[in-house]
């Protein structure tokens, strides 16, 4: 996977020269210029800094400005197709530019929504949530939840639903219905499915 117009790394210093200070040019346009007072510290930032509200972030751009800022984005994480567009196109310039570059993307795998898909749901996992909290985040993030279909079906998620009713609630049976229905609700909550959560919340430590 070598396209030379998909670099693996980004070259901060062709980047400074290519959007960094320079002499301007009476005859360029507006837009060819817009960017010549941003230094070297500021440009990185600007690319892969967006949760700094104080930075200016670039706007209007196309062609190799827009790729390289594509570029910027990936390399702080991974995105789903939808999610790239959406957030590319809150600075390009054209819209139609920006699907044709994200699906770009796409086909020489520097986006990938299988990748995001399985990290989605290594993430949910990790915080305890069920099958149907791991759909609905597959969903926010319009990924088609066939991608991971059969990474869902091989998990126990009886088991999954057991730690972590055990890890909130203990090891013993609850025989009290008040105690039950909360700990129903809890793993509700998480996303379990009732079939799970009933086993789970029944079973017996020598079981």
């Amino acid at each position: 996977m070598s396209n030379p117009n998909f670099p693996k790394m980004l070259d901060y210093e062709k980047l400074k020269q290519q959007f960094g200070k320079q002499q301007p040019d009476q005859t360029h346009h507006q837009t060819e210029t817009q960017y010549q007072d941003i230094d070297d510290a500021e440009l990185q930032k600007a690319f892969t800094d967006d949760e700094t509200e104080a930075t200016p972030k670039p706007q209007g751009l196309t062609g190799t400005r827009l790729r390289s800022y594509a570029f910027a984005v990936l390399t702080r994480r991974e995105y789903s197709k939808a999610e790239l567009i959406e957030k590319l196109i809150t600075y390009a310039q054209d819209r139609d530019e920006v699907i044709s570059l994200v699906e770009e993307l796409a086909q020489n795998n520097y986006q990938s929504d299988q990748r995001v898909a399985e990290m989605t749901v290594r993430s949910q996992m990790r915080k305890g949530k069920g099958p149907n909290r791991i759909k609905l985040a597959l969903r926010s993030k319009q990924l088609d939840k066939a991608l991971v279909q059969e990474d869902l079906a091989e998990i126990d998620w009886y088991e999954q639903a057991y730690q972590l009713k055990v890890k909130k609630y203990g090891t013993e049976v609850a025989k009290d219905p008040k105690i039950k229905a909360k700990q129903i609700r809890f793993l509700q909550y998480r996303g379990f499915e009732m079939d799970a959560i009933m086993k789970a919340i029944s079973k017996k430590e020598t079981d």
